[in-house]
C-alpha cells in the first residue's frame, strides 16, 4: 500500500494489519537536523491523533502523533543512537514505530500522496 498522511505530517504504510509510521519528508525538512527521538514503549496503546513520540531538532521539539489506533508492536531503536536517520530517510529507514491496527478503517480517511503534497504546499 502507498503511504497515507495526516495533517500533522505523519505518514503510515499498512501491510496486512500492521502500520509502519513516521514523520513525512516535509516535516523532517521543516525540523532541520534531528538530534533526539523519544519513542514509546512496545505494548503501549495509542489512539489516532494522540501523542506517540517526540522528535527534537536544533530548532525545536515536536510531538509526533499516532496516525492510527492500535498497539505499538515495534520501535525503531536505531533512531535512539542515530537520530539523523530521520533526516536521511524519514519515510524509509527513519520510521518510528509499527502499530498493530485495531481500527483499520481509519487509514482510509488519511490523505493520499497527491492530497498531502497539495496540503503541505498550502
Amino acid at each position: 500500500m502507498a503511504a497515507r498522511y495526516t495533517k500533522d505530517h505523519e505518514w503510515v504504510r499498512v501491510e496486512g494489519d500492521v502500520a509502519t509510521c513516521g514523520i513525512s519528508v516535509f516535516a523532517a525538512e521543516q525540523l532541520g537536523d534531528v538530534v533526539y527521538v523519544e519513542l514509546p514503549a512496545v505494548g503501549r496503546q495509542v489512539e489516532q491523533g494522540g501523542e506517540m513520540a517526540v522528535v527534537e531538532s536544533a530548532k525545536a521539539a515536536s510531538d509526533v502523533y499516532a496516525p492510527v489506533t492500535g498497539e505499538i508492536i515495534a520501535v525503531n531503536d536505531a533512531l535512539t543512537s542515530n537520530p539523523e536517520k530521520v533526516n536521511e530517510g524519514p519515510e524509509g529507514e527513519g520510521w518510528f514505530v509499527k502499530i498493530q491496527l485495531t481500527k483499520p478503517g481509519e487509514v482510509d480517511a488519511l490523505m493520499d500522496e497527491a492530497a498531502y503534497a497539495a496540503f503541505a504546499k498550502a
